[in-house]
């Protein structure tokens, strides 16, 4: 299986451009009219919908009583994990931790000439929900990368849910490293329901944040203004900026390791070299052969990866910015001048040692990033996303004197005449 060579000048270019863009495609209907069911049924019926579904879906029996992990389980997974599996969770956890800490927000005041005081309130939400997925696999750095932002911004309890599974030892570890208060055995859309409407045993959330499958997109996606939510999160993607001077070996295995994901990850190379672009797609080739996740790698790069020839650097960042990929990684000659070109992205990494999977688990940046060219609006999951911003205005009889003229006017164009009588109210007679 090789990969499609594409130039930007060919007929065939804006199909192969408009299946990678259309791969953002809506939640099917059917779906979300499911998922629907599932919440009403988890908001009605509570703890019992949940012990249902985990026998419908996960194939589990789960007791009432067992669906909050006890702290005892928490400590008992961190002393029975593997030494080095511990070791490694307590360095991501201390680097994330040093990343997101410089992302917590401070309050601000100051008075104006006329004397108002006007200020905004940093503070955290109250309650916050982590999904982490668990259907085919545990994973522990998705509960770093969601709990760890949450107890930076000093949200006072941080539950995780994630689904039932025999060997989730080490994603309690995890949560016991990441600092998150509370952990239950729920998956899937319900989880997200029990969040948002909280049951007898699981809380209601402020904000729900983490990736899932396309139930637990549909379910963030109903439940939004019930409660907040980080992003709708999709496939992962991404998209590699190379000239003549990269080594395809190293954009080779970069687009494996996203293409191993599932079968609608995306992987794309942009390069203004021909002979870079059959490089690559023969290192691919060549790697493929050892790829333990074969038919996944091989499925994701039929159907969205692609190696697009440009006619010069500047067209090739144009193609980045309008894909908006999750993940953008630059092996050019000189990376500075299309790090500040590349403005949709949900992370970038430059130079040939940067490779995604640094910061999937270790750098310190989140991997919870916008994706399915959201990069345009949304960004990277951080404390940022669990704090509110309350505006504080504090006003004495001159400051409302010297404004009153232009409130009156304006309210009473916009025919709100109670409004401008508010402040006449308060103003001295005559």
């Amino acid at each position: 299986m090789t990969v499609d060579i594409v130039k930007t000048t060919d007929a065939g270019f804006r199909k192969t451009l408009d299946r990678i863009l259309q791969r953002r495609g809506e939640i099917e209907r059917d779906v979300e009219a499911r998922v629907a069911e599932i919440i009403e049924d988890v908001r009605r019926h509570g703890d019992k919908a949940l012990v249902r579904y985990a026998r419908a879906f996960d194939g589990v029996t789960l007791k009432r009583s067992a669906i909050e992990v006890s702290a005892e389980e928490m400590d008992r997974a961190c002393e029975t994990v593997a030494r080095q599996d511990l070791r490694w969770l307590r360095l991501a956890a201390a680097r994330i931790k040093r990343f997101h800490r410089r992302q917590v927000e401070k309050s601000w005041r100051y008075r104006d000439p006329l004397g108002l005081e006007l200020g905004q309130r940093i503070s955290p939400v109250e309650r916050a929900g982590a999904y982490v997925p668990g259907g085919k696999a545990a994973y522990p750095s998705t509960v770093l990368m969601t709990v760890i932002p949450a107890v930076a911004a000093g949200v006072r309890e941080v539950a995780v849910t994630t689904p039932v599974r025999e060997e989730a030892g080490l994603v309690l570890a995890a949560a016991r490293v990441a600092g998150a208060h509370r952990v239950f055995r729920v998956g899937g859309a319900q989880a997200v329901a029990a969040l948002a409407y909280g049951t007898e045993t699981v809380p209601r959330v402020d904000k729900i944040v983490g990736p899932g499958n396309v139930y637990v997109a549909a379910a963030k996606r109903l439940v939004f203004g019930q409660v907040d939510i980080d992003s709708i999160a999709g496939p992962s993607e991404v998209l590699l900026l190379v000239d003549g001077s990269a080594d395809p070996r190293y954009v080779a295995a970069d687009m494996l390791s996203q293409a191993e994901h599932d079968e609608l990850a995306a992987a794309v190379c942009v390069t203004p070299s021909m002979a870079m672009a059959r490089k690559v797609r023969a290192a691919i080739a060549e790697q493929l052969e050892s790829t333990r996740r074969q038919a996944i790698t091989v499925a994701a790069l039929r159907r969205f990866g692609a190696i697009m020839v440009s006619r010069s650097l500047k067209e090739a960042v144009d193609i980045t910015n309008a894909i908006a990929p999750e993940h953008v990684q630059i092996m050019v000659r000189q990376p500075d001048k299309c790090v500040d070109a590349v403005r949709n992205a949900g992370a970038i990494f430059v130079g040939a040692y940067a490779t995604p999977p640094l910061s999937d688990y270790v750098a310190g940046p989140n991997h919870v990033l916008p994706t399915g060219g959201s990069a345009r609006f949304f960004s990277p999951l951080g404390a940022y996303d669990f704090i509110k911003r309350t505006s504080i205005v504090r006003a004495e009889a001159a400051g409302l004197a010297a404004l009153a003229p232009a409130v009156i006017h304006l309210a009473r164009r916009e025919g709100l005449h109670e409004h401008a009588r508010a402040v006449e109210a308060r103003l001295p007679a005559g």
